[in-house]
């Protein structure tokens, strides 16, 4: 069993002090026992196109954050924040076990209609992590259009996307996620932040996770700050793939 926070909240705009104090109390108020925190994309500063102003390295202040506070809760906590090196700057999502160890995934698909790509560079691995059992595929918000990076070739567990996915295309979000669980037989996870940014974009939520028939697990919680809590079981994977090996069916491809 993995048991999993979504922390949907809104995000102080380019102030990495602000968010990290309200993240702090938000997760300093989960009173019961997780397995894992998750963040939204950018969760210390808001989906900015200045990495100039924002980038930290993963000795900055945001990582040692993440990592005291796995340390100190007994918890991993996952989430995508600016990270500047060997003079680059990247969309990372970070995964911080309790035990010190981080392990990241650099966002491939870079949001093109909001100049992503002209100040990120993207990446180009796709990892799966091992935690308590699970193996864990984390991307990150616009790579939930792009099927064949998602599809599950590795045999993973949970498919994780953190996101700012705009109000206006909300109805794309909610039919992608049920998509990539069905076709990848895992259980999806995405999390979306809510509030406004200072570009007056609209975000309101729709953080949900699937399991691997692509049945809805979590309610549909629009607009407001809150935490979803969700047990994922491993034996619901191994007894569906046992009976409908689909996986199995899949096509051989490289992508290049």
């Amino acid at each position: 069993m993995l048991k999993v926070a979504l922390l949907q909240t809104d995000l102080v705009w380019e102030n990495i002090e602000q968010n990290l104090i309200r993240f702090s109390e938000k997760i300093n108020g989960i009173e019961e026992q997780i397995d894992l925190i998750l963040l939204p994309e950018m969760f210390s500063t808001g989906f900015s196109m200045k990495p100039q102003n924002l980038a930290e390295t993963m000795d900055g202040t945001t990582v040692n954050w993440m990592l005291n506070l796995a340390t100190k809760k007994n918890v991993a906590i996952a989430g995508s924040a600016i990270i500047k090196e060997n003079e680059a700057y990247y969309n990372r999502f970070l995964f911080v076990k309790p035990t010190g160890e981080v392990e990241y995934y650099d966002k491939r698909h870079l949001f093109t209609l909001a100049g992503e790509d002209k100040v990120y560079t993207s990446g180009n691995k796709k990892i799966v992590i091992n935690y308590k059992g699970f193996k864990i595929c984390p991307l990150i918000c616009y790579d939930l259009r792009f099927p064949v990076w998602a599809r599950n070739i590795e045999a993973y567990d949970v498919l994780i996307y953190v996101a700012n996915w705009p109000k206006p295309r909300i109805a794309a979000w909610d039919a992608l996620l049920k998509a990539r669980a069905i076709e990848n037989m895992c259980f999806t996870i995405g999390l979306n932040r809510v509030g406004k940014d200072a570009n007056n974009l609209e975000y309101n939520g729709h953080s949900a996770v699937y399991n691997c028939l692509g049945e809805k697990m979590t309610g549909t919680i629009e607009n407001v700050e809150n935490t979803i809590v969700v047990s994922l079981n491993k034996k619901h994977i191994t007894e569906v793939r046992s009976n409908l090996n689909f996986l199995n069916d899949k096509d051989v491809f490289v992508i290049k």
